[in-house]
């Protein structure tokens, strides 16, 4: 395993002193200036004023809501979203350690130490604990090689597994971990990315740990989703827990769908490529929402990925949705696909990532919408924008002009008509700049931070906003473990020169947690079925 932490270096020793008792909080937030942020084309500089930030919010946490799961910035206050976890201590762990915050890392060593997941009459949702809390230990451990993270992640790991106690075995939506009990969610037995969200934690943890039940568990669902798959491209996004089968028609790559597709292609990549069938998947599903997902704007042919509901197309565009640009350009560097549908995913990446973009650039405030809906084609039949459409006449007229649909770019107009800090934007650019090289990606994530940093900050860290279209949005009163664990971190390594995470060699969950590439071992392989 020493090999694997070499990049970020070896850890050092913990410091002697501990972490400060929480203060009482303000009832309102003071005047503060603003920082002065780097003009300059300079990385570094950059990359120092996303860590600047990322201290700022990290310090009111620690100041203002340590020991409770997230702070209220606005405010000064503090809350407990996950059964009073320290989620952003679990989610930021990382982030600590791969900005060289070393000091902060191992100030937070204790808190995990004493921690303990049974807690009594909370129930924990299965998805959200996986991604946050068992991945952020177990990219923790792997960064660090500190031992007590994989021992809670195990402890979580184990205490999570009630969940799959079902006549199918997908698993529920939540589980008291101190009793086992689970529960259904709200409105659907289960949704698709939350069932298929969990195999890189989990198949990760039992190559640390050798527990089969850890690999057998989650693999089973792929199992029922590979079955299925002779029939079924793209997969409705509730699911009947006790049948294993849909149970709506709504086809999505945003919410309840999301990473779902992402941990098919990240699975392979993470197993050093030994489950081909997870990357069979993959092209197929990608394939398929090329080719029935994608369309144009009627106007300024801007290309984005919707929704279809029992075949009718939504035209609603999902800040969620942000996330498969980054996808689709990490699938072109990383698997073998024939050159042609290379080039169609290479141009897919490209003209979604713009989209995403130019959401946050349309906006008074250069702050990204949650969703929007796009304008439909006068002629509205549901396919008349399909983009590959558009794709397979411009290739037929000659392919004028050397430009794909889509692929043009044209300016923001500042013309949409309440993102919650999210990260999907910049996790795209991020890939998109390391894929290509292309320093745009990187000017576009620049301000993007920029408006971050002007209209989100608060005196005690970083706030939600409401009303992205107004010149001063309005400030929420939340920040989610997520700022710290996704968005600034990818912010960071876009901006950093160093390459510190190697796409090759590490895999990011859908949580932005790295997880280190590992080859199953002779006996594992055979314990878990996998080709030889």
């Amino acid at each position: 395993m020493g090999l694997l932490f070499h990049d970020l270096g070896s850890p050092p020793s913990p410091p002697g002193h501990h972490h400060p008792i929480p203060l009482e909080s303000p009832l309102l937030e003071p005047e503060y200036p603003l920082p002065d942020l780097p003009q300059s084309p300079s990385g570094s500089a950059r990359s120092d004023a996303v860590r600047d930030a990322f201290l700022h919010a990290y310090k009111g946490y620690t100041q203002y809501a340590w020991g409770y799961d997230e702070l209220r910035p606005k405010s000064g206050g503090r809350a407990n979203t996950f059964n009073g976890w320290s989620i952003t201590l679990l989610d930021a762990l990382d982030t600590l350690w791969v900005m060289d915050l070393r000091d902060q890392f191992y100030e937070g060593i204790p808190a995990v130490a004493n921690k303990s997941f049974l807690t009594e009459n909370k129930f924990a949702p299965f998805f959200e604990t996986v991604i946050r809390a068992l991945g952020g230990l177990l990219s923790a451990y792997a960064l660090s090689g500190e031992p007590i993270l994989l021992t809670r992640a195990d402890d979580l790991g184990k205490a999570l597994l009630p969940i799959f106690n079902t006549t199918s075995g997908l698993p529920m939506y939540a589980v008291n971990m101190a009793t086992g009990a689970t529960r259904r969610g709200w409105g659907a037995d289960a949704f698709w990315a939350e069932m298929t969200s969990c195999q890189l934690e989990y198949k990760y943890l039992a190559h640390l740990t050798g527990r089969k039940d850890y690999f057998d568990r989650v693999d089973h669902i792929i199992d029922i989703m590979y079955n299925l798959s002779t029939t079924m491209d793209l997969y409705p996004t509730q699911w009947s827990i006790t049948e294993a089968k849909p149970t709506n028609k709504k086809i999505s790559v945003g919410a309840a769908a999301d990473s779902g597709y992402e941990y098919l292609l990240k699975q392979y990549l993470l197993t050093a490529h030994s489950e081909p069938r997870v990357r069979d998947m993959y092209l197929k599903s990608a394939r398929a929402i090329i080719e029935n997902l994608l369309f144009l704007t009627p106007n300024r042919k801007l290309l984005y990925v919707t929704d279809m509901n029992r075949g009718t197309v939504t035209r609603i565009f999902e800040h969620l949705s942000c996330f498969l640009p980054g996808l689709f350009a990490l699938g072109t560097k990383m698997i073998d696909m024939p050159p042609s549908d290379r080039e169609l995913h290479e141009w897919a990446a490209r003209g979604l990532a713009y989209t995403c973009y130019v959401t946050y650039a349309d906006q008074q405030s250069g702050l990204g919408p949650d969703e929007m809906v796009m304008d439909p084609w006068s002629i509205n039949d549901g396919s008349s924008g399909r983009w590959i459409d558009h794709v397979k006449a411009w290739v037929e007229e000659g392919k004028p002009d050397g430009v794909p649909p889509g692929l043009h770019e044209p300016p923001p107009v500042k013309d949409w008509r309440c993102p919650r800090l999210s990260p999907e934007t910049v996790e795209s650019l991020y890939l998109m700049w390391r894929t290509t090289g292309d320093d745009r990606w990187r000017e576009r994530g620049w301000e993007i931070f920029q408006a971050i940093e002007k209209y989100t900050r608060t005196a005690y860290g970083f706030t939600s906003v409401r009303g992205v279209d107004r010149e001063t949005p309005v400030k929420l009163d939340e920040m989610p473990s997520y700022f710290l664990a996704e968005t600034l971190k990818y912010l960071y390594l876009l901006f950093l020169e160093e390459d510190v995470i190697p796409l090759n060699r590490w895999v990011f969950n859908t949580e932005a947690h790295p997880l280190p590439v590992f080859e199953w071992s002779q006996w594992e392989k055979v314990q878990y079925r996998i080709p030889l």
